[in-house]
């Protein structure tokens, strides 16, 4: 879930300094769109027997300014009939926190210096397994390094190490490794997620993405001819001489015999470590929710979360559906049927992929990508890649955007899928720690003067996805969104709290009208001048949320649940059974667990209106004949309950106090029943 990105010349290349230099630094500052947490440089001394590594908590582009990092390199660079070696990482943090030097990349272990984009989901089986390896650091890539080095020990070459690497390893891993007694560098990937540009003859540059490295090919073509660039492919690898730019591929699975030459060293290059110190007031990120343990301290705060379990059975809710009474402009009909049931239209949807595979047939290219398929991590959007890529044979290309609430837990599921698949995932990574302080803002601001047709401003940030869809699409020229959204996740009652009536007949699950969307930005207007704390440095990024979800054009976007029937368990048993999909320990639902912010505003919705999403999508699953209304209620019962590893994560990263937000919270005035 990073950006790796390298650049290499020959002895005999004669490039100026100043040219090289440029090509790095844009590539490394294209690569940070991956990940902004962290970064490291290593580069080859200009005596060719000594690597120099900096790295530190800040992004890349402050990495490069850094005054020491900035005269290494150009010193370096300068120097005549010298390979021009230089790797790099910008980070994104899944394991290990990034205030942790050893966590940061690249990472020096065993004598191997390596960097890894991805993340390896079975690293701890792994270690407990290998009983001859020690684990030393937090960081799950330390064990591709481990074990590299003890494959090349026990007489491997280095391809057959990193086939039995990849043949053990389970997530997503796109690797540069070098190996510090050889003159050589591993490329390897299990979902096709590294890119190169090379003249194969002096000249080399990979990166994490093909839009990365096409820009980099438009501003030094005119300087390199007969540059090429190429994807390496899924599960296939290069071992490149970085001396005099020699390049092998290899299969990481399915090897085909032939022999990888190795040019032998008499000594191992010594490795000049240097970490950079961020000038930015660092607090360690919490990733994962799964590990949050009850200790005293954390029973104390789960006591301060409130959930009236009578108040749940005794409230009014319609006879046919759960809805209760406190549902914005509801009303009940002489027997009891709620108007959102009188008006649902029951949907006609094949259960088959029949109607599907016609409708995209039009848009397959069978040699390239011809889908992008957004993905965040959830169940749905999980299970519309396995459908694009296993059911309709599609050559899909997934998305995510990672805003800071995407939890390790959605990380993880993502990494599952696309190793397994060996389907790309391209990142875009915003200012995590900038979004963040955007979202306490904005609940310090509403906690002042609650409202909750107000509390979607807390996800605003995220809202960018759209947007960002729209543009990877049209970058990487595919035609083709197919999106995991279902109707059942209709939840009316969010924009009905910001005094919009319910539109039954809607094409698109988040659509508004024009007078809709007016009637919204004149409640958020009214909202902002009641409490003036909203007027914050987020408020560009919240109305360009507003622009990016209702204004991105939705050409050739296809919702797959709309032609295919969505059912449950077929979902969850794939996902699961498949590919390790990884649940929450704090609930039993599979839905909205890798959202970080679903806990927090579904615990203000029960507290003050008695129900949460979850009351919408059984109910619409009610209408659906999916499930029966006492089925319904027995499932809300539990999905309500408060989740409070994910609430202490949630506040914690935004650096709210548990006790404090949740006694503001409660201390809520309830809606009459």
């Amino acid at each position: 879930m990073c950006g790796i990105f390298g650049l290499i010349t020959s002895k005999e290349s004669n490039y100026e300094p100043s040219f090289l230099k440029t090509s790095f630094v844009d590539l490394a500052l294209l690569s940070q769109s991956r990940g902004k947490d962290s970064s490291g440089i290593c580069f080859l001394e200009d005596n060719n027997d000594s690597f120099t590594i900096f790295k530190g908590p800040l992004s890349v582009s402050q990495l490069i300014k850094n005054k020491k990092v900035k005269g290494s390199l150009i010193e370096n660079l300068k120097a005549q009939n010298k390979v021009k070696f230089l790797i790099g990482h910008a980070r994104l943090v899944t394991n290990g926190t990034q205030l942790n030097e050893e966590n940061n990349q690249p990472v020096i272990k065993d004598d191997v210096i390596g960097v890894h984009n991805g993340i390896i989901t079975n690293s701890d089986f792994i270690w407990e397994n290998k009983k001859n390896l020690k684990k030393d650091y937090e960081i799950d890539t330390e064990i591709i390094l481990s074990l590299l080095r003890d494959y090349l020990n026990k007489g491997n070459t280095l391809d057959e190490a990193i086939i039995k690497i990849f043949d053990q390893v389970e997530g997503s891993a796109s690797i540069a490794l070098v190996p510090q007694e050889l003159n050589h560098l591993i490329l390897a990937t299990n979902n096709g997620s590294i890119y190169t540009l090379s003249n194969y003859k002096d000249f080399f540059i990979f990166a994490s993405e093909l839009k990365i490295i096409k820009s980099i090919f438009k501003k030094i073509k005119h300087k390199i001819p007969e540059l090429i660039i190429k994807k390496i492919e899924s599960n296939t690898g290069l071992i490149i001489d970085y001396e005099d730019l020699m390049i092998q591929d290899f299969q990481c699975k399915n090897k085909i015999a032939s022999p990888i030459k190795i040019r032998s060293r008499n000594h191992h290059k010594v490795v000049n470590l240097f970490s950079v110190k961020s000038n930015l007031e660092q607090k360690e990120i919490v990733s994962d929710l799964n590990v949050i343990h009850l200790n005293r301290n954390a029973i104390n705060e789960k006591s301060h979360l409130k959930y009236d379990l009578d108040k749940v059975d005794h409230i009014e809710r319609c006879t046919k559906c759960i809805l209760p009474v406190t549902f914005p402009f509801i009303y009940f009909d002489s027997t009891g049927v709620c108007n959102y049931c009188n008006n649902y239209n029951k949907k006609t949807i094949d259960n088959s992929l029949t109607s599907l595979s016609e409708l995209v047939e039009k848009y397959r290219k069978f040699n390239s990508p011809d889908v992008l398929i957004p993905l965040s991590g959830g169940r749905d959007s999980i299970y519309t890649l396995h459908l694009v890529k296993e059911e309709l044979k599609m050559n899909p290309i997934s998305y995510t955007y990672d805003w800071g609430m995407v939890t390790d837990l959605a990380r993880r599921n993502i990494a599952r899928i696309s190793g397994e698949l060996g389907v790309e995932n391209i990142i875009i990574a915003a200012d995590i720690h900038r979004k963040r302080d955007n979202i306490k803002k904005n609940i310090l601001a509403w906690l002042k003067n609650p409202s909750l047709g107000m509390i979607p401003i807390f996800m605003a940030g995220d809202k960018y996805f759209y947007y960002y869809a729209y543009k990877v699409k049209n970058d990487l020229d595919i035609d083709l969104e197919v999106w995991g959204i279902n109707n059942l996740e209709n939840t009316n009652f969010k924009t009905g709290f910001c005094g919009i009536k319910p539109r039954y007949k809607k094409k698109w699950n988040y659509s508004l009208s024009l007078a809709d969307q007016f009637q919204l930005a004149y409640f958020f207007g009214y909202n902002y001048l009641k409490s003036p704390g909203y007027f914050n440095k987020s408020l560009l990024d919240t109305i360009g949320s507003f622009f990016s979800r209702y204004l991105t054009p939705k050409a050739n976007h296809i919702q797959i649940f709309d032609y295919y029937k969505w059912n449950e368990k077929e979902v969850e048993n794939t996902i699961i059974s498949r590919y390790g999909w990884e649940k929450c320990f704090d609930t039993n639902s599979t839905w909205r667990i890798g959202d970080g912010t679903a806990s927090f505003y579904n615990y203000i919705y029960c507290s003050v209106a008695g129900f949460t999403e979850n009351d919408t999508f059984r109910s619409n699953q009610i209408r659906e004949n999916m499930i029966t209304r006492e089925k319904a209620l027995e499932l809300i019962r539990d999905e309500n309950k408060p989740r409070y590893n994910s609430l202490k994560w949630y506040l914690e990263i935004l650096g709210l106090d548990f006790e404090d937000t949740i006694k503001r919270v409660n201390q809520i005035p309830k809606l009459e029943i």
